[in-house]
Parts: C-alpha cells; structure tokens; sequence
C-alpha cells in the first residue's frame, strides 16, 4: 500500500533574544533613595554570546555608603564624571527592548530598573521586556535546600570565577550566561531530541515513498490494429479541418 505523504509546514522561529543583566547599586531599596550606579548586559542569541554587550558607570547623585563600596569596590569619586541615569536611560531601554532578560535574583534589579527609567519617563524594563527569567528561583527548584548564591552556583557547575574580586556587574553577567547555560542544558537537550526523532520520521516517510516506485518503466509498443485505427482517427481529423490536421502538419 502506498503511503501517504503529509506535508509538514517549514515553521519560521523567530531567534531567541536574551539579555543577561547585571546592576550594582547605592544599596537595598529602591523604593527608598537608593539608586542604580552600574549597568551591564550580554546579549544572547540562541543560546550564543554574540560578542555585543552595554556596560555603564552611572552617577548615582548622592552618597555610596561604606558597606556598599566593600560589596563592589565603586567609589563616589571613581563616578565624579560619568553619566546620570536620565543621560543614558534611552540607551539601556533600547538594549533591553524586546529581549528576555536572564538575571540571578530578578526582582531586585528589575526594582532599581524600573524606578530608573520611570523617573526618566520611559517605559519600565518590565514593560520593556519580553519575559523575565530569574535564575535564583530557577536554581532554587533544580537545587531546593542548597546555597543558590553567584558564587555556589559557579561552584556546583565548575565555572571558573577567579577573575572576580567585587561583585561588578560585568563579570557577574558572564559568570551568569555560563551558569545559565549549565543550568538549562538538559532542557535544551530534550528540545534537540526532539527535533532529531521529527527528522527521522521525516527520512522514513521519503524512503517509504522510494521504495513504492518501481524500479524501472515497461514500454509497450502499439500493434498494427491499433496504429490502423489511429490512422484513421487522424483522416477524420484531417477532412473535418481546414487545411489538414495541426497534428499531421506538426509531423
């Protein structure tokens, strides 16, 4: 029996943008006075650092307290001539724009972004974004009872983090892509068998097909009655046509 042929659509996916992003910041609060004072984010297609990124040094306009500068080493006077937020918010919205962003511990760096950007009266990164993945809840469920921390994390998945001194927003976003990454590979795994054993139907369905066809094509050749009646046929052709039959002339 021969098999039938479904067509499976060809299905466009859309490249799957992310951002992992990073802030160091005044302190805790956001709702408070506490403001923002470094940005960084990697982006990532498909699973693959593209090599583009965003990195800024923010003037927070007020003090750094102690306890902060002992957490990523940022000194008030080591910002005396960047940017305020407002002069480069425009820059960090269109970055962001339309990307999920991967962050460890979301809620607070979302928090100061969105404060950030609603004081310079732009969209918030929540409104920003596609999806917002939080890599502390998702370590959380993978490893429930254990430290979840950058740093545990790096450990658990033998990421080399002895580049970090202070927690700078820059080398904790490519500590976090590797974490990431490590984190999410036996579920991008499942998705690559998946698409493996759709390929395998695919080639069992075409060798199906094959192997109906014959392997070659028998020619029969018309007898002598049949060539006479097709003769005939073209007589009549020839007398009901002005100036013969096209097939005669053609021939």
């Amino acid at each position: 029996m021969r098999p039938v042929l479904t067509q499976i659509p060809a299905v466009a996916m859309k490249p799957t943008r992310q951002i992992i992003l990073d802030t160091e910041t005044t302190g805790f609060y956001y709702d408070r006075d506490d403001r923002l004072i470094e940005f960084a984010g990697l982006e990532m297609i498909d699973r693959r650092l593209t090599g583009r990124y965003l990195h800024l040094y923010v003037h927070p306009e007020r003090d750094i307290p102690e306890e902060a500068v002992r957490v990523h080493g940022i000194t008030l006077a080591q910002l005396a001539d960047k940017p305020k937020f407002a002069e480069v918010a425009e820059e960090i919205a269109d970055f962001i724009r339309g990307a999920d962003l991967v962050i460890h511990n979301a809620a607070f760096d979302m928090g100061f972004l969105d404060m950030e950007l609603g004081k310079a009266g732009l969209p918030t990164a929540s409104q920003l974004a596609a999806e917002v993945t939080d890599t502390l809840a998702m370590a959380k469920e993978l490893y429930p009872g254990q430290k979840n921390s950058l740093d545990a994390l790096c450990t658990r998945l033998g990421v080399d983090r002895s580049k970090r001194v202070y927690h700078g927003a820059l080398i904790d976003c490519e500590l976090l892509s590797e974490v990431y990454l490590g984190m999410t590979r036996s579920q991008f795994s499942l998705v690559d068998q998946f698409a493996e054993e759709e390929a395998d139907v695919r080639a069992e369905i075409r060798s199906a097909a094959v192997s109906e066809r014959p392997a070659h094509l028998r020619v029969l050749q018309a007898d002598a009655d049949e060539m006479a009646a097709h003769e005939a046929y073209l007589d009549g052709l020839d007398q009901a046509a002005d100036g013969g039959s096209l097939w005669r002339r053609e021939a």
